[in-house]
């Protein structure tokens, strides 16, 4: 009798630790000296740790690339567990998520990553395994011309937020999606790319706030060992972006027959690439990524300004009245390119590849315009989708 309690004493023990994640499944099992079987039938059903079964916290799944990185995710492992951890911002939206809102392997969390002790509270409310950060202030301009103080706190000091976070409830793997901007600018007529390895020169408010928790990232790996990857990613494209940025902020004009400012000449290149393909690279990542290391996500789609607003004026019937010249922004970089090769050969490689470009692009349009609700509803928030944007514009031209 006193033997059986002692067991049950000493199992309920190493059933807290392990919810504590104090515990690794196998030095439990040595503990008890159980097999996989009865290990199984004593722990895996309370504490939901079955074989490759994550719980993952998405910090900003409530934005254009983190709303749809939850539904692929869903979709495509359908026995993980998503937290949603968003502040709603400007540019978080719920409503981005409507339609996977009620599915039992979801569950929203209204908080700031700056928050440490709500983002603590929540990892071990949810059993949370694995972490992946796309809460960001992320417009270029908005830097610019609007302060810096909100992108230096969310992306650079609440990466370290997190950082700590990882540490203390010893997460499996955290990856920090960040941005090709980090590393500057090339030059228009050269064949360089973007590698892993290059430097990290930001020339805007943006890019070095972004640095910023890159570098820390870096720094916990190299001090603490934290189980960290870093992204940097070439400039997205797809349903449900947030209408500040270049394409949906085109759509949103053209199709309520404004014209749209092409900064400069037009010329300056990015590397684009569909949302759900990036989707799609950071799901391997937390799978099969390196911790310490830096992964660039490139689809070798390098594009103009020029060239993609020619194509979207083509696809929504318009013709080049439609377009403004307008003053080129201060410290415009002139051109991002992207070596994915290193992700590449994890086995990944994008749907949308640049022969797909433009299919893409008429999909994206066509959600668009299909979706007249969500699209109703952000031009309702006027106020927030950039005042200050159309003004600095209209100065410009």
């Amino acid at each position: 009798m006193f033997a059986m309690q002692e067991l049950n004493s000493k199992i309920n023990i190493i059933r807290g630790l392990l919810e504590r994640k104090s515990l690794s499944k196998a030095e439990a099992q040595k503990l008890l000296g159980l097999d996989d079987k009865n290990f199984s039938l004593l722990f895996e059903k309370s504490l939901e740790i079955k074989e490759g079964v994550k719980n993952i916290l998405v910090c900003g799944g409530a934005g254009f690339i983190g709303s749809n990185f939850v539904r692929h995710m869903l979709e495509t492992h359908p026995n993980y567990k998503i937290v949603n951890y968003d502040k709603l911002t400007y540019a978080g939206n719920l409503e981005n998520l409507r339609d996977i809102e009620n599915n039992p392997n979801y569950t929203f969390v209204h908080g700031d990553i700056i928050d440490l002790e709500l983002l603590n509270k929540t990892i071990r409310d949810h059993n949370i395994t694995h972490i992946i950060n796309f809460a960001a202030e992320t417009h270029v301009d908005r830097s610019i011309h609007g302060g810096s103080k909100d992108f230096v706190m969310t992306n650079s000091l609440g990466v370290q937020m997190i950082l700590d976070a990882v540490q203390a409830n010893k997460i499996e793997k955290f990856v920090n999606v960040s941005t090709d901007e980090v590393y500057g600018a090339l030059e228009l007529e050269s064949e360089d790319m973007f590698r892993e390895d290059t430097p990290i020169m930001p020339n805007m408010p943006y890019a070095a706030a972004k640095a910023g928790g890159d570098l820390m990232c870096n720094a916990y790996f190299k001090t603490h060992g934290t189980p960290v990857i870093v992204t940097h990613c070439s400039n997205n494209y797809g349903p449900y972006q947030f209408p500040e940025k270049l394409i949906p902020f085109f759509i949103f004009k053209l199709i309520n027959g404004e014209k749209v400012p092409v900064y400069g000449d037009g010329l300056n290149v990015r590397d684009w690439i569909h949302v759900r393909d990036h989707a799609s690279a950071l799901d391997l990542l937390l799978h099969k990524g390196t911790p310490g290391e830096v992964y660039n996500i490139g689809s070798d789609n390098e594009r103009n300004n020029m060239e993609v607003t020619k194509m979207m004026l083509n696809i929504l019937g318009k013709d080049e009245n439609s377009i403004e010249y307008v003053t080129d922004r201060p410290g415009h970089d002139r051109r991002y390119a992207i070596d994915a090769s290193k992700i590449m050969n994890l086995g990944w490689e994008p749907v949308y590849t640049r022969e797909k470009f433009e299919q893409g692009l008429k999909e994206t349009v066509d959600w668009y315009l299909a979706n007249t609700e969500w699209v109703e509803a952000l031009q309702k928030k006027k106020e927030e989708m950039n005042n200050w944007q159309e003004s600095f514009f209209k100065k410009k031209s």
